[in-house]
């Protein structure tokens, strides 16, 4: 029985160093992990929001090229999401087609 216990560490031991080698030697965005975001730079313009009541937050990310509307929702005392835009996929698309 101790033998067998030996053989099952062994293997068990070989498997997590197989599997840390895989993880180390991965290309970034592979196995599950999220692709890495270049650091933000922020501009925040406020502004009345056209159609709606009272006024909103607009969060520029010029390095990410990510729009964030957000207005302030005085019964929870909280900001609240109103949208979201990828800028570069707006950029890239073609109006009228």
């Amino acid at each position: 029985m101790r033998r067998n216990t030996r053989g099952t560490l062994i293997a068990v031991n070989v498997g997590l160093a197989a599997l840390l080698l895989m993880l180390t030697l991965a290309p970034d965005g592979a196995i599950g992990q999220p692709a890495q975001r270049a650091r933000g730079e922020y501009t925040v313009v406020g502004g009345k929001i056209r159609g709606g009541p009272g006024n909103a937050i607009w969060v520029v990310d010029s390095a990410n090229q990510e729009l964030v509307a957000l207005r302030w929702n005085d019964a929870r005392n909280q900001l609240e999401g109103i949208d979201y835009r990828d800028l570069n996929a707006d950029a890239r698309e073609q109006p009228g087609r």
